[in-house]
């Protein structure tokens, strides 16, 4: 029997699957333009409080850890030196430009397990939750509106050495609450009260 008109169905197939997938990634980046990565760096970032190496996964919309966003410097995965700083965290990104966090666009830093096509073992990956920065006049207000509705983020990384996790996470927490935890609860109180 010919085996050519197997041969050629299974590479139209394929050619369609692949024309698929880049089209598919084509409306997702057009969905996405609007969002950026990161924030301006500071001149002075503060002390550094620790840093890791780690693997980039994915950056996904808060709480849709199975849908990659598009965004510039955030789009693959990659190898990545994590560092925390006083003002905030550096995600260096190989093959991109540093990617600032202030540790007032920190929410929460976690565990997780799952986040698109990585599946570890439990508390495998650390998940950090933050506020994007879109900047003004970036969008019409009917895209905008679209853009406020994903400036939610979780990145999720998979720390290389088991012995940085625990300090890369407490440092997180430690500049995050400096922001949202203690001084915001006493000016909370402040405002009950008066």
């Amino acid at each position: 029997m010919d085996r050519s008109v197997p041969t050629i169905i299974t590479a139209l197939v394929l050619l369609g699957v692949l024309v698929l997938m880049w089209r598919s990634w084509r409306k997702r980046g057009q969905r996405d333009a609007a969002l950026t990565a990161g924030y301006p760096m500071p001149s002075t970032v503060g002390t550094v409080l620790t840093g890791a190496e780690s693997y980039y996964v994915a950056t996904t919309p808060r709480d849709a850890p199975l849908e990659r966003l598009s965004i510039r410097g955030l789009g693959f995965r990659a190898r990545a030196a994590l560092t925390v700083t006083a003002a905030g965290i550096t995600l260096d990104l190989d093959g991109n430009q540093p990617v600032f966090v202030p540790a007032d666009a920190i929410e929460a830093v976690g565990a997780a397990q799952v986040a698109i096509d990585r599946a570890v073992e439990p508390d495998g990956l650390v998940r950090l939750s933050w506020r994007l920065n879109v900047p003004e006049g970036a969008a019409s207000a009917h895209s905008a509106q679209n853009t406020e509705d994903r400036r939610a983020v979780d990145s999720y990384f998979r720390i290389i050495d088991p012995n940085d996790r625990a300090r890369l996470v407490e440092a997180i927490r430690t500049i995050a609450a400096t922001i949202t935890g203690p001084a915001a609860a006493a000016a909370d109180q402040d405002e009950s009260e008066a």
